[in-house]
């Protein structure tokens, strides 16, 4: 039987764009009611708007740095006055991404750090805050956004592969640390996704980001996100310890069929 997320409070960092955005779309579908984070507050009540219109009941924004703790405090502390003692039922852990693609011997430290902060430290600091919102033994869902790359390395993502090793670490140490309290915990790790993903690793060159997906037909946001639905849907006893989707056209790191153009 499917457990019903009508009404139950969700949470989403990163939800400017890309999977986020993704996700406030398809769990107000669902008639959740949501809190939205991440720094571009413009993005972000665009992201609102769009959830009520696709059901959603209530659609809040509030400024998120996951990068800073003053920032995922203050953020956490906004969600606690407006739940008002009600309980927070999913947290989607999926702010992060990866900058730069160069060989750890002409990477910048300032790349490093920024991975480092939003995908490792940004994770352990929302679920630390959001945890003591979530209900035992209720169907409460924490979904952390993974990739492929916490599975594989490549070339020039030396610090993107160790930070999404992190996040799948962290998930299974979780894992441990939560048995028994009900509160289930996933990692969705994505294949080639055309998002925003490219341009920020590239810098906003959308050319060289565009060419990441030529010829191949990579996945799309909504992919991951009716995923994140049907995971945190699943009956309470049930638990979706990692799951990994590719597109077809990838059948591992750097191994992708690309079609090639026909002559007009």
């Amino acid at each position: 039987m499917k457990f019903s997320l009508k009404n139950k409070w969700v949470l989403i960092t990163g939800a400017s764009s890309g999977f986020g955005a993704a996700a406030a779309k398809a769990f107000g579908a669902c008639g959740c009611r949501l809190f939205l984070g991440a720094r571009r507050l413009g993005h972000l009540e665009r992201v609102s708007r769009t959830a009520l219109k696709c059901g959603s009941p209530q659609a809040m924004f509030h400024p998120l740095d996951v990068s800073s703790t003053a920032s995922v405090e203050t953020f956490l502390a906004w969600v606690s006055k407006n739940l008002k003692g009600r309980p927070l039922h999913v947290l989607v852990n999926n702010a992060g991404g990866a900058v730069g693609l160069d060989p750890v011997a002409k990477a910048l430290d300032s790349d490093w750090e920024t991975m480092m902060q939003t995908n490792v430290l940004g994770l352990l600091r929302m679920t630390r805050a959001a945890l003591p919102l979530m209900p035992k033994d209720a169907g409460a869902t924490i979904l952390n956004v993974g990739s492929v790359a916490g599975h594989t390395a490549y070339a020039g993502g030396a610090a993107y592969c160790a930070a999404k090793a992190g996040e799948r670490q962290i998930t299974r140490a979780l894992r441990h640390e939560l048995l028994g309290s009900g509160i289930r915990i996933s990692s969705i790790d994505p294949g080639l996704a055309e998002t925003e993903f490219s341009i920020v690793r590239f810098k906003g060159d959308r050319q060289r980001a565009a060419e990441v997906y030529e010829g191949m037909n990579p996945l799309l946001a909504v992919d991951i996100a009716e995923i994140m639905v049907w995971v945190a849907s699943r009956p309470p006893h049930v638990n979706i310890d990692e799951m990994l989707v590719k597109p077809v056209d990838q059948a591992e790191m750097g191994k992708v069929f690309r079609r090639t153009r026909t002559a007009s």
